[in-house]
């Protein structure tokens, strides 16, 4: 089976039927070329027991989760080949692989910090400069949705109704899903951006545009939010993620159920969303002082 040839229809389906981000299909080829350059030296077809060895050899030379990541890109894909009828055999049914992970936990930003940002660009385009009207709508929408840099980067002007305040998201998977915006001081400077730049925004059909009139990237809203950090005088580091990592957190110490953060996020499943749980020892103590019952218990001692 001449695997490298199949990639290309593989990354095609992974993008157009399964919606997945330019990253996330650049990481896609590079382990799947990797896996090929590999399989040249094997004979016979893929097999759970000829596909064990390659797993080690990744938990070898890579971190964890770097190993973690390449695996799952070859279980995608030959998932994808059998599903095709491509390939008899999934090599990866019952194939059992063990991660030694360690949890890393969300990193969030400070709500003083985040304050600042804010202030600071909103003090941006109290001064006159027009990209800030941008700068501070992007921060606003990243707070207020918990979206991925990825999906507010690719969101149309179809996709924002200022109206009613919701926003459309195509998440991964080809996952949509809907979220509103209720605080008016951030409808109020998402319907100001979109009425500045609206000429912009209906020549590139895209809702967020960089100083050329094209579409917003991911490494823009970086290097943006390293902008506002200098002007603020913080050496904070700060990325774009931070702001969905934040959403979720808050969230949770507000005792929103997590459910309900699951389907803001955008996750899968609720495993994915339970990392946050680990996060909020604040609450944890609120909670254990105030509802556990021992505190309301009176014990004799002596």
């Amino acid at each position: 089976m001449d695997l490298k040839r199949l990639i290309p229809d593989y990354l095609d389906y992974c993008r157009y039927q399964k919606n997945l981000s330019a990253d996330t299909l650049k990481a896609y080829r590079i382990d799947l070329t990797q896996f090929t350059v590999y399989w040249m030296d094997t004979d016979g077809a893929p097999t759970r027991g000829n596909m064990a060895p390659y797993i080690v050899l990744l938990q070898k030379r890579y971190q964890p989760r770097t190993a973690r990541r390449k695996t799952a890109s070859l279980k995608a894909f030959f998932g994808w080949l059998t599903y095709m009828e491509l390939l008899e055999n999934d090599p990866f049914q019952k194939l059992r692989v063990k991660f030694n992970e360690p949890k890393i936990l969300p990193r969030t930003i400070s709500l003083h910090l985040l304050s600042d940002l804010l202030s600071e660009a909103y003090h941006a385009v109290k001064l006159g400069e027009r990209m800030a009207l941008r700068d501070v709508a992007v921060l606003e929408l990243l707070f207020a949705t918990g979206m991925r840099v990825s999906e507010l980067c690719s969101l149309s002007p179809q996709a924002i109704d200022l109206e009613s305040g919701s926003v459309l998201i195509y998440g991964k998977g080809a996952k949509e899903r809907i979220i509103q915006v209720e605080n008016p001081d951030v409808l109020a400077t998402l319907r100001k951006y979109d009425a500045t730049f609206e000429a912009e925004i209906l020549a590139a059909d895209c809702f967020f545009v960089n100083r050329f009139g094209r579409n917003y990237s991911d490494q823009s809203v970086r290097s943006m939010i390293r902008k506002y950090l200098s002007r603020v005088g913080s050496q904070a580091h700060v990325t774009p993620h931070m702001f969905r990592h934040t959403f979720a957190t808050q969230l949770l110490e507000a005792d929103v159920d997590l459910r309900y953060i699951q389907s803001l996020l955008g996750h899968s499943s609720i495993s994915t969303t339970q990392i946050y749980t680990h996060v909020t020892t604040g609450k944890q103590r609120t909670i254990l002082s105030m509802k556990h019952p021992r505190n309301q218990m009176k014990v004799k001692q002596g």
